[in-house]
């Protein structure tokens, strides 16, 4: 009987299965936190560039004496940030465009846009369904 339980002890055939099953559900977590990551960093950059666009456009519509009402910006941001290459989901997005309450450059109209948008996650597992990330930037325009 001893010499069944030491010849047991001694050997090392299913080890390697049994330190994957304990260490392959972490790795597993840790990969699809990076890629959960990488999703939401890449959707940030999204609203950045596509609230350059924005106001890019804002700012060659006044230079042309085209003065735009907040809901024709908010309605060429959703355009904008729904194709690509940035291609956000339009029912995720929320494109908020006020005219500020002070003025802080003498002569120029300024506009505040805040853009709001869902992340969809891989992580629904964990009981994280959305994340929700904002970006604001402000948009002066000066009338010629």
């Amino acid at each position: 009987m001893l010499r069944r339980l030491k010849a047991l002890r001694e050997r090392t055939d299913g080890s390697v299965i049994v330190e994957v099953a304990l260490l392959a559900p972490l790795l597993i977590g840790m990969f699809m936190g990076v890629l959960q990551i990488g999703i939401g960093m890449q959707n940030y950059n999204a609203l950045r560039g596509a609230s350059a666009d924005v106001a890019r456009y804002a700012v060659i519509n006044y230079q042309t004496s085209n003065r735009l009402t907040t809901s024709q910006l908010q309605d060429y941001a959703n355009g904008v940030a729904t194709q690509a290459p940035y291609g956000l989901t339009r029912s995720r997005l929320t494109v908020t465009i006020a005219t500020a309450s002070t003025q802080r450059v003498t002569g120029a109209v300024e506009y505040t846009m805040t853009m709001r948008y869902n992340v969809p996650t891989m992580l629904s597992l964990l009981g994280v369904s959305e994340i929700p990330i904002t970006y604001s930037r402000p948009i002066f325009v000066i009338a010629p």
